[in-house]
């Protein structure tokens, strides 16, 4: 059983250091955007994706339509927050 442990344990501290690493790259990402004066990445963009030029949606505004979907049928969205989002993007 020691043997388990140690696999175990080395394998928390690889994890932990890789955690640490990460977090470490992502503050010196931010700091080195700031000093050039370039907003943060934003995880979602701030504003619904517009409707492409043709009068249909755009690549992006149907992938995320898709995304919403698979969240609402995994139970992660409710029927309002889905359609609130939904009617977001449709631009209704």
């Amino acid at each position: 059983m020691p043997d388990r442990r140690q696999r175990r344990r080395r394998a928390a501290v690889i994890g932990g250091a890789a955690v640490a690493a990460k977090k470490r790259k992502d503050e010196r990402d931010a700091q080195q955007q700031a000093q050039q004066g370039a907003p943060p990445p934003a995880a979602e963009p701030a504003a619904p994706a517009q409707p492409a030029q043709s009068g249909g949606l755009s690549d992006e505004a149907i992938e995320r339509l898709k995304e919403l979907g698979k969240l609402h049928e995994q139970n992660v969205l409710t029927d309002e927050e889905f359609e609130r989002e939904k009617a977001k993007l449709l631009g209704r």
